[in-house]
Parts: C-alpha cells; sequence; structure tokens
C-alpha cells in the first residue's frame, strides 16, 4: 500500500515571541496561513524494518536528520509498533524551498505522519497525530491540520479563525537561508523593541477584512534577523500595490498579499534581481492532502 500526500507550505500572518520557557523553548502568538506550494511526500510499507528516504534534491539528509525520519520514528513508537513492522519507504519531491521559514521540513513530517496513520489503520486520532508532531517541531501540529489557524505555546495549541480571503501571495527567497535555533538565540540576546499588535489581528482575521489584515502583517523576528536587500524587496512589493508585505517564519523569505494578479505578477518580475525563488501563489485550506491511495 501506498500513501501520497501534498503537503503545504506555510506563512505567519502575525509572529510574536511573547516569552522565554523554563524548558528552553519559547511561548509563542502566530497566526498561520497555508499556501498552495506543496511538497509531494510518497508513503509505502516496505520488508526489512528499516526507514529509507529518498529525495530528489541532493541538499536533503536522507537519514535521522531528516525531519520525514524522526516524525516516522515518533509515531512508531507512539503507535507502539515493534521494530520488525517498521520498514517504509518515504520518497520527498521538493518544492519548497529549504531553510526558508516556509515550513518545509514540518510539512514533511506531517505528510508523514499522516500517510503513516493511513498505512497502520488509522490508529491514533488527529489530536494524537498532533501531540506526536509537536515532539518534532513546533510547526507540525499546524502542518498537520492546516488553512488558517492561531498558534500558541509553542505553537502546538491551536485554534480556529476565520479563513483568509481569496488573494494572491507572492514570495521571494533570497539565496541564503536562517537557522530557526540562532533566530531564537538572537531573540534571546537582543528581546524586542516592541510588541506586535497582536488583539488587532485577531479582530481583522475574524472580521476577513483583507485590507486590515494585509496593513496588520508582522514578525517579531524582523526586529533583530538581517535580510539583505528586504527593505529593497518590499519596496517593489508595495510599488505594485501590495496591501501588505511581511517576513515569514525565522526567515529570510518576504512576502506580499495582493488583491490583483497582475499586479503580483509584474512585483513578482520585479523581484529577480533580488531572489532565485520566486512563487505566486494562493492560501489553501489544507495542511496536508491526501492525493492518492494505492492498494
Amino acid at each position: 500500500m501506498k500513501v501520497k500526500i501534498n503537503a503545504y507550505a506555510k506563512i505567519n500572518l502575525m509572529l510574536d515571541i511573547c516569552a522565554k520557557r523554563k524548558d528552553g523553548y519559547h511561548d509563542l502568538f502566530m497566526i498561520m496561513q497555508s499556501i498552495g506550494i506543496y511538497d509531494t511526500v510518497t508513503t509505502e510499507r516496505i520488508k526489512g524494518g528499516k526507514i529509507v528516504i529518498t529525495c530528489d534534491r541532493d541538499d536533503i539528509p536522507l537519514d535521522s536528520k531528516n525531519i520525514a525520519y524522526k516524525a516516522a520514528e515518533a509515531f512508531f513508537e507512539s503507535a507502539k509498533i515493534r521494530k520488525p513492522s517498521r520498514g517504509i519507504h518515504i520518497d520527498i519531491k521538493k518544492r519548497i524551498p529549504h531553510a526558508a521559514g516556509l515550513a518545509g521540513g514540518s510539512a514533511d513530517g506531517a505528510a508523514v505522519i499522516t500517510a503513516l496513520n493511513i498505512l497502520y489503520d488509522k490508529i491514533l486520532s488527529d489530536d494524537e497525530l498532533c501531540k506526536i508532531g509537536a515532539k518534532i517541531g513546533a510547526d507540525i501540529p499546524f502542518c498537520i491540520k492546516g488553512g488558517t489557524l492561531l498558534a500558541q505555546g509553542i505553537g502546538e495549541v491551536l485554534s480556529k479563525v476565520k479563513p483568509l480571503r481569496k488573494c494572491f501571495i507572492v514570495l521571494a527567497k533570497p539565496e541564503f537561508g536562517v537557522n530557526t535555533g540562532a533566530a531564537f538565540s538572537q531573540f534571546d540576546e537582543n528581546g524586542k523593541v516592541h510588541a506586535p499588535d497582536c488583539l488587532g489581528m485577531l479582530k481583522a482575521i475574524q472580521s476577513r477584512d483583507l485590507f486590515d489584515i494585509s496593513s496588520r502583517l508582522e514578525n517579531v523576528f524582523e526586529q533583530f534577523i538581517e535580510v539583505p536587500n528586504r527593505i529593497y524587496m518590499k519596496e517593489i512589493m508595495r510599488n505594485n500595490n501590495a496591501l501588505g508585505t511581511c517576513m515569514s517564519g525565522s526567515g529570510p523569505t518576504i512576502f506580499g498579499i495582493f488583491d490583483s494578479k497582475e499586479d503580483a505578477e509584474k512585483a513578482a518580475e520585479e523581484l529577480k534581481i533580488y531572489a532565485d525563488d520566486i512563487f505566486i501563489t494562493k492560501p489553501v485550506n489544507n495542511g496536508c492532502k491526501i492525493f492518492t491511495i494505492d492498494e
């Protein structure tokens, strides 16, 4: 049996770090949105009891460093599946840029957890799958559920909010990546200059006012993570009528929200001088979407 899943990327419409916790993690306030860029993760059971990963990108680890590998191990442990029955092949077709603040690795991990639950007869509930995911990465519970959600705690406490209206989202990722752990260390060292207006954003989200939402986009990481040419990329987006611009996650991807496809296309064309990875996409309501199940 083989399960193929489209694992969608995310952006942060708002990201605030509230405090560092005693366990070393951070309490967060995030409005997260699934977008139409996805990896395709195919998972099937094989003989031999080993976790085997293949990928079409050379810079992605194929061993226990891969989040997909860790997700499979965590699922097997939680589901109490014995080692002889743990033979699994995970094939990843990458479209989400790596180390981009778009949860590419977390999306793959979420897809593996979702697929394994199907392959092993749906033995766990969605909430149980999210608990497994939270042990591996803070974004995985969101990537399992997807859509538009408020994420709190370390990212594992998810609450429904109104879905984002139809719009066009332009993403521009510079060549370099940002290490999430290093980004949080920057916060621990420097703190933040001011806190985003979380309540104002929640009200805007619940009213589904795209203009109000876009005007309130904010990411606290932008206060201490330097992304070369960020100012110029945002300026290009605004000059092409972006309703708002922001950095996603710990960076370095910059995104803009557009009401017009034509404006989005113009911005994307002009952004090519600053970024190689440029996408025009839309909001989606899924984190993991089952594409096919082959018996």
